[in-house]
């Protein structure tokens, strides 16, 4: 267990670890789906749908190049703080940046709190802290996606999968963080489960499929 739990030397580099927190959670925070519909003349997300400001709710105005713009940009804020934070205090620090990011994308203050449910920018930072697990997660949700054709099962699946792949692969304590963010996302996801456990959860190409991040 003790190999899992990664030594954090807050005495001397505690001020690091709050700044890298501190830029993930910021740029985590900006609600590129809010900005991005807004800015293609669709209206106000929150109002549209399920209210959610990530990809698949976007989809829902029908508008596929704001979803996929969303869709990126939600990633690429994740892997930023990530990257940025490792290039000028390391890698613990990247750990703090990629917890920061996730948090800022479900919890934005700018939007009291109110924010996606993480999938995009759990990739992002899956990708940043070793890419070869963030394409293993990627191929996990296509697989799963092309098997039962249910966007949140897949995302689910892949998430679940990641600790595992990060363990498998000489990053336990990576695999840490990426436990913490999947229990996060397994939260958000609390009601697309509970259509799943009832069969109701839409399939992907269906009316009203947009219903996980």
């Amino acid at each position: 267990m003790s190999d899992l739990i990664p030594t954090l030397s807050w005495q001397t580099d505690g001020p690091h670890y709050l700044i890298a927190f501190a830029l993930g959670y910021l740029l985590g925070s900006v609600p590129f789906g809010l900005i991005i519909t807004s800015l293609a003349g669709e209206g106000d997300i929150r109002k549209i749908g399920s209210g959610n400001i990530g990809a698949t709710n976007v989809l829902r105005t029908g508008n596929r190049w704001a979803a996929a713009a969303t869709l990126l940009l939600d990633g690429a804020k994740g892997a930023a703080a990530v990257l940025i934070a490792r290039a000028l205090f390391g890698d613990m620090a990247a750990l703090f940046a990629a917890l920061g990011a996730f948090l800022g994308h479900i919890f934005p203050v700018w939007l009291r709190f109110k924010g996606g449910k993480g999938v995009a920018t759990f990739l992002g930072v899956t990708l940043a802290l070793y890419w070869p697990v963030g394409l293993l997660v990627a191929a996990t949700w296509l697989v799963a996606a092309l098997i039962w054709r249910i966007s949140s099962l897949s995302a689910l699946i892949g998430a679940a999968l990641s600790t595992l792949y990060m363990i498998l692969l000489g990053r336990p304590s990576f695999a840490v963080l990426t436990a913490l963010l999947t229990i996060l996302i397994y939260i958000m996801h609390r009601e697309n489960i509970a259509r799943l456990l009832r069969g109701e959860e839409p399939r992907i190409g269906a009316e009203g499929s947009a219903t996980a991040e």
